[in-house]
């Protein structure tokens, strides 16, 4: 091979080994933070040999609050509602790009794991508790003024330097005092307040509270506390169902002996309900992707929670469910991927014919140039030699006349066939299909190109846009005059559409 290919070979592998890309940091868990917290890091293009100052941006993903200045500096905080407690963490997947002077841009995916904070509980001002004397005296924290921002269960925890005698503070929040008559009379005189703390479960963080206490005639009834305060619940298959329940009595947290729900519907495990304390209880449960049965849309039931105590008194809460079927995304994800994975390898193996194509197109194209330049000499030579043939064989009359008439007739024979170009092809023919594969092939670079980054995210694919955009290129593989074009039906790559290889066409595509 000569010197001066394998000198262009090199320097083409060179320049492909050193394309600029997106430099991310290198540090550990660069890419994760947790809920309240600030995250920042720097992006950076290398190699930047030509100097052209790329300017940085967020092309798809971003979330508010998310910032990426020209300079590649990128900051944000996330909100404490973007993770809950049950789920711990959430990847948030952006689109960052590049833009240099010239024109060129350069994209990658960044994955910002976030993690959930937890925060301590949130106590208001509470009302009075107004005891009477010689009862039994009930009073409960109410759940919208002592709750948890994360909607982590919680228990209450007294401070018993500060209760009076006989006073009892319940982990579900409810305070029971059967004040004496010296207890009564010196409340009377001065209002007496008590501390406790709210710790949320499992991670027991804690915030400080107190009440106030004065005599009054007031009572409180059992009841059953659902959190949250909706009877009618509207959610989607394979959506989380945490509901929390906080039982009360009269007769004190210890009188109460069940608590459990009776349903409509099969398919709800027991199990859902989790006993946190006595007094305080969990519903968790998710209804699966085939709970709702095609072809129906939803699926409506109902559940009653119900609490007994010791003597057999009732209260029943009836919490009413209608479950929406809907699309499992995983599996929506996964055949959208191969849709969009198919159609670019597609696009890869005809731009990979066309190659050969153009190659074989330009190769015809110089034999046809050449044989032409090659009859051209042999017309001129036959014609000298018939026009000497008197001096050649001048003495020899009969060999003048052989040169004569092979010559001319040789010569009047190529000319004819050069005239219905049949020596060699035609050459207009050569260049107007070479034409023709040039313009298809760096239209389906272009398109291509395009498809590929704008349905790179998960999110892109589900859009209803998606399938008419894979319609629109595929009908740009569409070629005419394949049997002009001499396209071999039967046709295979050398290499295969792997995701690599798509990616080196696509410069945008990303894998699963």
């Amino acid at each position: 091979m000569p010197k001066y290919f394998l000198i262009l070979i090199l320097v083409s592998k060179l320049v492909v080994a050193q394309q600029p890309k997106i430099v991310l940091p290198s540090y550990k868990n660069w890419n994760v933070v947790r809920e309240g917290s600030e995250l920042s890091f720097k992006l950076n293009v290398n190699p930047d040999t030509l100097k052209n100052g790329y300017n940085f941006g967020i092309q798809q993903g971003k979330i508010v609050g998310m910032t990426l200045d020209s300079l590649g500096n990128f900051n944000w905080k996330p909100a404490y509602h973007l993770v809950d407690r049950i789920e711990s963490d959430r990847i948030f997947q952006i689109v960052v790009v590049a833009k240099g002077k010239e024109g060129q841009q350069i994209t990658d995916i960044l994955d910002i794991k976030v993690l959930h904070t937890n925060r301590p509980p949130v106590l208001n001002d509470l009302s009075t508790f107004y005891v009477q004397f010689n009862s039994p005296n009930t009073y409960k924290i109410d759940a919208e003024k002592a709750f948890d921002e994360d909607n982590d269960p919680i228990v209450f925890v007294p401070m018993l330097e500060t209760l009076p005698e006989g006073m009892n503070i319940s982990t579900q929040g409810e305070i029971t005092w059967r004040p004496s008559n010296n207890q009564f009379n010196s409340l009377k005189d001065k209002p007496l307040y008590i501390e406790f703390l709210i710790q949320d479960q499992p991670a027991k963080t804690q915030t400080k509270g107190k009440v106030k206490i004065e005599a009054t005639q007031m009572d409180l009834p059992p009841q059953i506390t659902v959190i949250p305060k909706n009877e009618n619940l509207l959610i989607k298959e394979n959506e989380n169902v945490n509901l929390r329940f906080y039982l009360s009595d009269p007769n004190g947290d210890d009188d109460i002996q069940v608590f459990d729900f009776l349903t409509n519907q099969t398919g709800i495990p027991k199990t859902s309900l989790i006993k946190n304390t006595n007094n305080q209880y969990e519903f968790v449960w998710i209804p699966g992707y085939e709970f709702v049965q095609d072809p129906k849309d939803t699926l409506g039931f109902y559940i009653d929670f119900f609490v007994l105590d010791k003597t057999q008194k009732r209260e029943v809460k009836r919490i009413n469910f209608t479950i929406k079927n809907t699309v499992n995304e995983a599996e929506l994800d996964k055949k959208n991927y191969g849709l969009y994975y198919g159609t670019l390898a597609r696009a890869w193996e005809l731009l990979e014919q066309l190659k050969e194509k153009e190659e074989e197109l330009k190769k015809a194209y110089n034999r046809s140039k050449k044989g032409k330049k090659q009859r051209s000499v042999l017309n001129a030579s036959l014609g000298a030699t018939t026009g000497l043939s008197s001096i050649l064989s001048k003495n020899n009359p009969d060999t003048q006349r052989l040169i004569s008439t092979f010559g001319g007739t040789t010569v009047l024979t190529i000319g004819t066939l050069e005239a219905t170009e049949v020596i060699g092809k035609s050459m207009k023919d050569l260049i107007d299909r070479l034409n023709y594969v040039i313009e298809k092939k760096n239209e389906l670079q272009t398109k291509g190109d395009i498809f590929s980054r704008d349905f790179s995210l998960k999110a892109a694919r589900r859009s209803p846009d998606f399938i008419k955009k894979v319609d629109d290129f595929m009908g740009t593989m569409n070629l005419k005059g394949l049997v002009a074009l001499e396209l071999n039906a039967t046709w295979e790559a050398k290499n295969q559409p792997t995701e690599k290889n798509i990616e080196k066409t696509f410069k945008d595509f990303v894998s699963w």
